[in-house]
């Protein structure tokens, strides 16, 4: 098992990773600027629609917040990997990068999660938007 476990294996996950940040990066930049146009909209009539928009938006601040957090974690650990392997620790090295993978299906879930919690968001708008 530990013969096909090489540098290049925990090498495999920076592209992955560095683009699932980069995607919660944007969509963290995207929240910043819904942030500001609610504050303006709650300044001027504060409703209970906006009021539970906001509500909505702090829970999926927190959630990307934890998605960056483990996602960087999982890349610190691909990184602590390669140098243990460097330095032939490999039964430490594959615990290490499977705890990097756990933190990266962590992340993904709760994207996934994030992403529901978003269409939860856009239902309340649109019911909004009927009424």
């Amino acid at each position: 098992m530990h013969e096909a476990f090489t540098l290049t294996t925990p090498a495999l996950l920076f592209s992955a990773v560095s683009l699932i940040l980069l995607a919660y990066t944007n969509r963290f930049i995207a929240y910043t600027g819904v942030v500001r146009n609610l504050y303006k909209q709650y300044k001027e009539n504060p409703t209970s629609v906006l009021k539970g928009q906001i509500n909505n938006l702090r829970k999926r601040l927190y959630l990307i917040r934890t998605m960056q957090l483990f996602g960087v974690f999982s890349l610190f650990l691909c990184v602590a990997t390669m140098l243990l392997l460097f330095v032939s620790y490999l039964l430490v090295a594959a615990y290490f990068f499977g705890a990097a993978l756990l933190l990266l299906c962590a992340s993904l879930a709760l994207s996934i999660w994030e992403i529901q919690i978003s269409v939860k968001a856009l239902e309340l708008h649109l019911s909004n938007m009927e009424e």
